[in-house]
C-alpha cells in the first residue's frame, strides 16, 4: 500500500497546536469548584512557580516543569484525581530591578512578562489547570498575604524591633540572613552590610525545634532535608555569665553572658572578646582605652560582612581595659573586641580558650595572651608544650576538682555546678534567625499595620484589606532606608481604625518569600473572594502531594512555608502543619559544562528550540538527559535523537490499516511487559531518562529487521510514551480509534508480574571469592550451568588453570564463587 505522505509525515507544530487547542476546547484539564470538592481521589501535583522577570522563560525553567508535568501525567492516566496548577511569583526585588533597567513601570512591565510566561508555559505541553492561576501582584492574591501577617501578628509572631540587620547597598534594602550567601547578597553579589533599623521580623525562631523535629517524619529529598537541618542549627550546650568588674559593677550585677558547646573548658578561658557592636562595650571600656576603641568599632562598622566573617583573614582587635570574671575559676580576664565576633551569632561574646580554639589560639598567640590546656588525650602528660590548640576530647586536667574527668561527663557536670552558683544554665541554642520581612522597596505589598501616636501598632481591619499599594511614578529606592511608599504623604496618612485620631501607614513593603510562603494553598480557592482558602476545599486536596522545585530553596522559600503552615495550623485555620507529603529536587541543567548565566551568555531560550523541532521533542530530550534529580548538560545536537525516537514511533504507528491484528509473539511480549514495568517504576522515581531508554530499546526490538509491528504492540508504547510526549500520544491514540483523551480515566498499561522478567541475568563469577568475570544466562539457569559458563569464559579460566575446584558458592541468578583446592 503506497502511504499518502501529506498524510502520514510527522508534524510536530501542527499536531501541537491540534492538541493543545483540543485540550483548551473540552477543559480537559479544567477542574470547576464542584469537581475540586467531589474528586474521589485527589492528587495534588505541584510545581515551585516562576518568577517572571526578564525575558521570559529559560530551558532551566521547562526542565523542572516538564519533569514535574510528567509524574503528573502518569499519576493522571493512573486514574487520580490530578489537580496541577500554575501561577506567577511576581513581586520582588528582581522584578523591580528589571523594570528599573529597561524603564518601564512594573505595573505595566509585569504584566507583559506574565502574558509571555503564559505563552511559553502553554505551548511546552504542560497539564495546567488554567482556571485556578494566581499571581501574587494582583490585589485579589496580596490581600490574603496581608490577611496572613494580621493573623501572625495577632498571635504574636510578627515583632517590630530595632536591631542590627543585613542591607544590601546595591538593592538598597534589608535581607534575612538566609538570602545571603558567603557574606554577600544572593540576588546581586554585592557584600552585605550591617544596619541598625527598625523591622517587622516573623519569630519563626519560635519553631526551630518543631522544625527540625518534623523533618524526620516527612518524604523530602536526603539532601535538601540536611540543609534545612543544617540551617536550623541545634547546638547543645550551656549558657554561662561572667560578672562585670569593676567599681560599680557588683552592685548593678552587670555580666556577659556566653553559649558555648564546650563548658568542659571554660577553666580554660583566658580573655573574653566582643562584637565592636555588643551594647556592654561602653560599659567596659576604659578612659584611657576609649579613644583607640571607638576608632576601632568605627572601622569596624564601616567594613562588609563578606570581610567580617573570612576565617583566613589576620585576626585584629582592641583590648577595652575591662575585665570580667570567669565564672569558673573567680579570675578576673581581659575582655577585647574583634571584628571577627558577630552579634547576628550566639550573645555576640565569645569566652576565648585558645588551648582548645584555633581562632582563639591565633588571637591570643598574636596578642600574647595566656594559653591554658585543659583538656588533654590523657592525664599522663598535662604539661607538655602547646603548641597548638587540641581540639578532641579527652580527660580534664587543671581543671580543680573536675580533673580526671572525661570531658563528654565534664561537660554536663560543669554546667550544672555553675548552675548552683547562679552562674549557668544548660542552653539549647540554634543557628536560625527570626525573618526579618521588611523591605524598603516599592514592588511588594504593603505591610497592613497603621501606626498610631495613642494606640501604637494596629493591624489593618481585616474589612478594609487589601491595603492596595499605590502607583508610585518615581519608585527608585534611595539609601536612605526608608521606602519609597514614604514619599507619599496623600497614602501613608490615614486614621487609627482604633482610635480614629491620624495615623501613619507602614511604609515598608513584605518580603517576596511571604508571597510564595502560602501560594499553595491558594490555588485550589483561587475563584473564591471572601476566603484566603476554602475549609472544605484545604481538607480535600492539601496537603500537596508531590511537590518540586529547585535545592536552591531549602532554606528561604521551603522552609518559610513550612513555618506559616504550622503557625495557620496553631491557629486552628488549617488540619495539617507540614505543607507538602512529598518533596523532590530536580537537578541543574548546564551548557558545555558551565552553569548557565547571562553574564556567561550561555542561557537558553526554548522557545527556537520548540518552533523547530516541537514540544514533544523537547520535553523529551530534556527528560533524557540524565537522572532529573541530578541534571544534566544541555547541548543543542542532543535533539536529534529524541525527534528520530519519536519520528520513528509515528511511522511505525502510521497508517493504522498497515498493523498487523496478531498477538506479539512470546518473546516480544516478555519484552513488552517488562518495558512497562520498567517505565512504571521509573517515572514513580523520577528516572525519566530511564524510562525513555527502555521505550527506545522496545520500539526498535518492534522494528526490529524491518518486521511491521502488530497493534497489540504499538498501542500500550503509545500510552507509555503520553506523559512525557502528550501530543503525539493523544494524536496516535485517536488514530488507533479511541475517542476519549488518554488523560481522561485510566489508560496506564498493566503488566504481567511473570512477563515482565528479563529472559537473561547477569551473574558474578568469582575466583576464591575476588571477581574475575561475569556471565550472561537465562534466568533460572542451574548450578552446573552456570559453572560450566564460568569455566568457559575466558578471564576466568586465565586464574583457573590446572587447579581443580574444591567448593562452589552458589546464589541463582546473581554469583557463583569457585574455590580452588
Amino acid at each position: 500500500m503506497t502511504r499518502d505522505d501529506s498524510r502520514d509525515t510527522y508534524r510536530p507544530g501542527e499536531i501541537e497546536e491540534k492538541w493543545q487547542r483540543t485540550w483548551e476546547e473540552r477543559g480537559t484539564y479544567r477542574r470547576s469548584d464542584q469537581d475540586l470538592r467531589d474528586a474521589p481521589r485527589p492528587f495534588y501535583n505541584l510545581m515551585m512557580f516562576p518568577y517572571p522577570s526578564a525575558e521570559g522563560l529559560h530551558v532551566g525553567n521547562m526542565y523542572a516543569f516538564t519533569g514535574a508535568d510528567v509524574y503528573g501525567r502518569w499519576r493522571r492516566m493512573q486514574g487520580h484525581d490530578v489537580f496541577e496548577p500554575i501561577g506567577f511569583d511576581a513581586f520582588g526585588i528582581h522584578s523591580e530591578n528589571f523594570a528599573l533597567k529597561v524603564g518601564m513601570h512594573p505595573m505595566e512591565l509585569i504584566p507583559r512578562n506574565i502574558a509571555n510566561f503564559t505563552r511559553q508555559l502553554r505551548r511546552s505541553g504542560a497539564m495546567y489547570d488554567w482556571s485556578h492561576t494566581v499571581d501574587t501582584t494582583d490585589p485579589r492574591y496580596y490581600k490574603w498575604t496581608q490577611w496572613i501577617f494580621v493573623q501572625l501578628f495577632r498571635r504574636g509572631l510578627a515583632e517590630k524591633r530595632e536591631a542590627p540587620v543585613n542591607w544590601c547597598p546595591s538593592c538598597k534594602t534589608v535581607l534575612a540572613n538566609e538570602q545571603i550567601i558567603a557574606g554577600a547578597c544572593e540576588r546581586c553579589g554585592t557584600p552585605v552590610e550591617q544596619r541598625v533599623l527598625s523591622q517587622w521580623f516573623f519569630k519563626i525562631t519560635d519553631y526551630a525545634q518543631r522544625l527540625l523535629d518534623n523533618l524526620a517524619s516527612i518524604d523530602w529529598s536526603e539532601s535538601t532535608k540536611r540543609a534545612q537541618e543544617n540551617w536550623i542549627g541545634r547546638s547543645d550546650g550551656a549558657e554561662l555569665h561572667f560578672l562585670i568588674q569593676g567599681p560599680e559593677a557588683p552592685a548593678r550585677r552587670l555580666r556577659i553572658t556566653v553559649f558555648t558547646t564546650r563548658p568542659d573548658t571554660v577553666l580554660g578561658a583566658t580573655f573574653m572578646v566582643l562584637a565592636p557592636e555588643h551594647p556592654l562595650v561602653g560599659e567596659l571600656t576604659s578612659d584611657a582605652r576609649r579613644a583607640v576603641v571607638d576608632a576601632y568599632r568605627a572601622a569596624a562598622a564601616a567594613m562588609d560582612l563578606v570581610s567580617r566573617k573570612k576565617m583566613d583573614k589576620r585576626k585584629t582587635g582592641v583590648f577595652t581595659g575591662g575585665y570580667c570574671v570567669n565564672p569558673a575559676t573567680g579570675q578576673d580576664i581581659p575582655v577585647w573586641i574583634a571584628d571577627y565576633v558577630l552579634m547576628e551569632y550566639g550573645t555576640g561574646a565569645v569566652m576565648a580558650v585558645p588551648g582548645h580554639d584555633e581562632r582563639d589560639f591565633e588571637f591570643a598567640t598574636q596578642y600574647g595572651l595566656p594559653i591554658v590546656r585543659v583538656v588533654a588525650e590523657s592525664a599522663a602528660d598535662p604539661d607538655a608544650p602547646i603548641e597548638q590548640a587540641y581540639l578532641g576530647p579527652g580527660v580534664l586536667v587543671r581543671s580543680g576538682e573536675f580533673s580526671g574527668m572525661d570531658s563528654e561527663s565534664a561537660k554536663s557536670a560543669i554546667t550544672e555546678w555553675l548552675r548552683a552558683r547562679g552562674l549557668g544554665q544548660p542552653r539549647v541554642h540554634y543557628r536560625l534567625h527570626d525573618w526579618c520581612i521588611s523591605r524598603q522597596r516599592y514592588w511588594g505589598p504593603p505591610i497592613p499595620i497603621i501606626y498610631c501616636p495613642a494606640c501604637g501598632a494596629v493591624p489593618v481591619p481585616e474589612s478594609d484589606l487589601p491595603v492596595v499599594l499605590p502607583y508610585v511614578e518615581n519608585y527608585r529606592p534611595d539609601e536612605s532606608g526608608t521606602s519609597p511608599l514614604a514619599r507619599v504623604e496623600e497614602w501613608y496618612r490615614v486614621a487609627c481604625p482604633q482610635c480614629g485620631k491620624e495615623g501613619r501607614r507602614e511604609t515598608d513593603v513584605s518580603d517576596t518569600f511571604l508571597d510564595s510562603a502560602w501560594y499553595f494553598l491558594r490555588y485550589p480557592s483561587a475563584k473564591r473572594d471572601d476566603v484566603a482558602f476554602d475549609a472544605e476545599l484545604t481538607r480535600t486536596w492539601l496537603p500537596v502531594n508531590m511537590y518540586i522545585g529547585g535545592e536552591e530553596h531549602a532554606v528561604l522559600h521551603l522552609l518559610y512555608s513550612r513555618f506559616v503552615t504550622m503557625a495557620l495550623h496553631d491557629a486552628g485555620l488549617l488540619a495539617f502543619e507540614e505543607p507538602y507529603v512529598t518533596f523532590r529536587k530536580h537537578g541543574l541543567l548546564i551548557k558545555d559544562g558551565a552553569k548557565m548565566s547571562k553574564s556567561r551568555g550561555n542561557v537558553v531560550v526554548p522557545d527556537h528550540y520548540i518552533e523547530q523541532w516541537g514540544a514533544d521533542t523537547f520535553r523529551t530530550y530534556l527528560m533524557f538527559l540524565g537522572p532529573y534529580q541530578e541534571g544534566g548538560d544541555f547541548r543543542d545536537r542532543g535533539l536529534q535523537g529524541p525527534y528520530g525516537f519519536l519520528n520513528r514511533l509515528w511511522e511505525t504507528v502510521v497508517p493504522i490499516e498497515e498493523l498487523g491484528s496478531a498477538a506479539p509473539d512470546a518473546k516480544l511480549e516478555r519484552h513488552l511487559h517488562l518495558t512497562i514495568r520498567k517505565v512504571t517504576e521509573a517515572i514513580a522515581t523520577l528516572r525519566y531518562n530511564t524510562a525513555i531508554a527502555a521505550l527506545m530499546e522496545y520500539l526498535n526490538a518492534v522494528r526490529e529487521g524491518g518486521r511491521r509491528a502488530n497493534r497489540a504492540e504499538v498501542e500500550p508504547l503509545v500510552q507509555l510514551v503520553a506523559p512525557i510526549a502528550p501530543h503525539i500520544a493523544e494524536e496516535l491514540w485517536q488514530r488507533l480509534g479511541h475517542a476519549s483523551s488518554l488523560f481522561d480515566g485510566v489508560t496506564w498499561p498493566a503488566y504481567d508480574a511473570v512477563k515482565a522478567t528479563a529472559d537473561t541475568v547477569q551473574m558474578v563469577v568469582q575466583v576464591n571469592g575476588k571477581v574475575r568475570g561475569r556471565i550472561v544466562l537465562p534466568r533460572g539457569a542451574s548450578q552446573d550451568t552456570a559453572r560450566a559458563a564460568a569455566v568457559a569464559e575466558e578471564r576466568v579460566g586465565r586464574f583457573l588453570g590446572d587447579s581443580s575446584v574444591s567448593k562452589i558458592v552458589f546464589v541463582p541468578d546473581r554469583l557463583i564463587n569457585l574455590v580452588l583446592a
